[in-house]
């Protein structure tokens, strides 16, 4: 072993190696060194070089609930935010894996708050997200109120308390008509389009009263923008104009001009589902992959769970082979934000969508009443035909139907 070879092999250590030193797997090791949270950590050819002195880094999430503890993270009502800034966490710019360090160094108690109500609800937790927002639901900045409402309507979908959700989402319509009346026209602006942005994540009509003021969208906060993209390009999809959804969630990707991951998440899993609605299923599988490379560092999984019936089968045929705990507990929480998600929609809206299909069943059915052959969805979810044609014979036995043009109006659009 000549001088160089002995220096290296002293001072610098493999991924094996941290693994084994670290108590962790490989992959996770790897995932530390793209991510940039090894210092001195060198790429060499297709592997890594760590420094043998380097430490583990800290699980951010583990972070925030130490966080959890201490006196300035519980809620305080005397600190106002300035005008405007709603949605803290989503208006964040982070690198993936860093969303603790972005919510402990808000200076703003009220900011921390909310964005740790945010976290808890985009990884998942709406227990969590839902306590810790609703001391904010009648609270006089209106950024803090719209975020709340946001917050504990949708969490309290998850958790089957369908009038808590209700009376948030109606304190959210409720704010948007005193803001047409006393305020801003930015506050008028935030306010028609977080009322939108609920109404379209949850296939409702859009209130006659509400119409989101497109002329001064330029006057919200760079995170905000981005998801209202998000919302144009979803409810692009409602409508059946995928490729103009495409174009918007496409167009608003290229022109990111720093890492704001909440909304890229939404924005790639809205450029999919419009891909998928033009049957070009590759594409959105890429789509759905770039968010995930996003999202999974800091544990972001409950769009993925919003966006299941959508998405036609791709979190079946990425994720649950590559991640299948994580793919579990995706489905976990789709099973209980659809089951909430439909006692809102079908009600006010009339629909039947199904309520008592498998989430692989429904992936399945909604290609069949799209006209995808049995080969197709098989291809594409990476299952047999004799499979496929085994779970649409038990869709038309759960449904009472006898063919494919019947399964339409129990899918989503």
């Amino acid at each position: 072993m000549n001088r160089r070879e002995a220096k290296c092999k002293l001072e610098y250590m493999s991924v094996k190696d941290a693994a084994a030193a670290w108590k962790t797997s490989e992959r996770i090791v790897q995932r530390y060194c793209i991510n940039g949270r090894i210092d001195g950590a060198t790429k060499l050819g297709g592997s890594w070089i760590i420094p043998a002195d380097a430490k583990k880094p800290e699980d951010p999430r583990k972070s925030i609930k130490a966080e959890l503890t201490s006196d300035f993270m519980k809620p305080v009502m005397t600190v106002k935010l300035p005008d405007h800034v709603a949605m803290p966490l989503l208006n964040s710019t982070f690198r993936p894996g860093f969303a603790g360090e972005a919510i402990v160094h808000m200076e703003d108690p009220d900011a921390r708050n909310m964005a740790l109500a945010e976290y808890y609800y985009f990884s998942g937790q709406a227990d969590k997200a839902s306590d810790m927002a609703t001391p904010y639901l009648q609270h006089e900045n209106l950024a803090l109120k719209l975020s709340a409402c946001w917050l504990v309507g949708f969490s309290n979908l998850s958790m089957d308390r369908i009038p808590a959700a209700r009376f948030a989402m109606s304190t959210l319509h409720a704010a948007v008509a005193k803001a047409n009346r006393e305020s801003s026209d930015r506050d008028k602006a935030l306010a028609s389009y977080m009322a939108t942005g609920a109404n379209v994540m949850l296939h409702l009509p859009l209130p006659k009263d509400e119409k989101p003021r497109q002329q001064l969208v330029s006057q919200l906060q760079p995170g905000l923008r981005l998801f209202v993209l998000y919302v144009e390009s979803h409810y692009a999809y409602l409508n059946g104009h995928y490729g103009m959804g495409v174009g918007i969630a496409e167009t608003a990707l290229s022109l990111e001009n720093e890492p704001y991951p909440i909304p890229t998440i939404y924005l790639h899993l809205a450029a999919a589902m419009n891909y998928m609605g033009a049957r070009k299923a590759e594409d959105a599988k890429e789509h759905v992959l770039r968010a995930w490379h996003i999202a999974q560092p800091d544990g972001l999984i409950e769009p993925f769970a919003e966006h299941h019936g959508l998405l036609g089968g791709i979190l079946e045929a990425t994720l649950k082979r590559t991640n299948p705990e994580d793919f579990k507990r995706i489905i976990r929480i789709t099973y209980d934000f659809s089951a909430g998600w439909r006692k809102i929609h079908n009600p006010d809206t009339g629909d039947n969508v199904a309520d008592n299909l498998s989430t692989t069943e429904f992936a399945v059915a909604m290609l069949a009443a799209r006209g995808w052959t049995n080969q197709e969805i098989a291809d594409h979810m990476g299952i047999s035909e004799h499979t496929v044609r085994h779970h649409i014979s038990i869709v038309f036995q759960k449904l009472n139907i006898t063919n494919r043009k019947e399964l339409q109006k129990f899918m989503l659009k």
